[in-house]
């Protein structure tokens, strides 16, 4: 308590007294809440009414965290505090243990003669985080990465506790400082120039478009691969035979730049085909996106030779983040002939050669 503060508690016990329903608590002869009021009655010579606490040495912890909380902590604040406060999650710890104990010994006791299965029980450093987290006003990822910090990075630690930084910032600094690691590294693994020319090209350009933040998924921080705007996806050098069947991927959001893009690469637009997924994005106040486009275009005079079952629009369930269905890969292999290239695509499909700084050379 500040002087000023506690003048003024000087200064109103002398006026009004003590107020008995504001009782000094205490446990096991030590003073649990009231530690301010009880020096101010002892200078002011009047009796204040004292309380012992029931309850264990948990529950006491408890008492105190609740009847002080500073509301002005952050959760991060407080998970830093609860990694700190070794003596009180030793005491949780050691609580934990005699209830998991009790449970296996009341098992013992069932009709069964079965113990509980360990797989009943959680992690006990898991419970004592989960229970410390309670106590702290936090949760228990952000007590472990309290911990974590406090041992691998206390210069960040101390900016938590300081409510400089939140857990939450620490993580996505820490995300993007890997984002950044991986695409140097991705950069230094330059792809090597596609040599070969190509009757049916496939290309997926890494679009540049951040991800939204949410507060469902605070730590996102960006496509975990380097992107390219729009001038560059144009002045990419297609590898494009003399006669070329090309199939660009395209979102909704740049699909009003695909017909510059494919005119900058000396294509003509014949028409689009359109997957339609089981679910997809749904932004703001808009339908939801649960489809996406190929727009595809000729090069010189390429011709399909199977037209059975081939379709401008198809149905295929979605699988990881940018991967394109099979079924789209095996119809194009299909009605067409030649040599076929997938450019951009980090997974390796039959029929197709790859190129890409994620998924090797030609």
């Amino acid at each position: 308590m500040q002087p000023e503060d506690y003048a003024r508690l000087l200064s109103d016990l002398k006026v009004n007294g003590y107020d008995e329903k504001q009782p000094i608590y205490t446990y096991e002869g030590e003073i649990l809440d009231g530690w301010n009021r009880h020096k101010a009655c002892f200078e002011l010579g009047i009796r204040p009414v004292v309380k012992q606490f029931i309850g264990d040495e948990t529950d006491a912890i408890q008492f105190v965290m609740r009847t002080n909380k500073r509301r002005n902590l952050t959760s991060s604040q407080w998970a830093a505090i609860a990694a700190e406060a070794e003596d009180i999650l030793q005491v949780i710890a050691e609580q934990v243990e005699r209830d998991r104990r009790a449970k296996i010994s009341e098992a013992r006791k069932a009709e069964t003669g079965q113990l509980i299965a360990q797989s009943d029980f959680e992690n006990e450093q898991n419970k004592t985080r989960t229970k410390a987290a309670e106590i702290f006003n936090t949760n228990r990822t952000y007590v472990t990465e309290a911990q974590r910090l406090r041992i691998e990075k206390p210069e960040v630690f101390e900016q938590v506790k300081r409510g400089e930084k939140t857990i939450t910032e620490v993580k996505r600094d820490e995300k993007k400082d890997e984002q950044k690691q991986r695409f140097e590294q991705l950069e230094q693994k330059a792809a090597a120039p596609i040599n070969d020319k190509y009757d049916v090209i496939v290309i997926d350009p890494p679009w540049q478009m951040e991800k939204i933040q949410r507060e469902v998924a605070p730590l996102q921080v960006g496509f975990d691969y380097p992107t390219m705007d729009i001038e560059e996806i144009k002045a990419f050098d297609l590898p494009a035979a003399e006669n070329c069947h090309l199939f660009l991927w395209i979102t909704h959001k740049h699909l009003p730049h695909g017909f510059d893009i494919l005119k900058a690469w000396g294509a003509k637009y014949v028409c689009c085909f359109v997957w339609h997924k089981n679910g997809g994005f749904q932004p703001f106040g808009l339908p939801q996106y649960n489809c996406e486009f190929v727009l595809y275009a000729r090069i010189g005079t390429p011709e399909f030779f199977d037209l059975k079952n081939f379709n401008t629009c198809f149905s295929a369930d979605r699988t990881g983040h940018s991967e394109k269905p099979e079924y789209f890969y095996s119809m194009i292999k299909r009605v067409t002939a030649g040599k076929r290239i997938d450019i951009f695509n980090r997974r390796k499909i039959e029929g197709y050669d790859i190129w890409g700084n994620q998924a090797g050379g030609v």
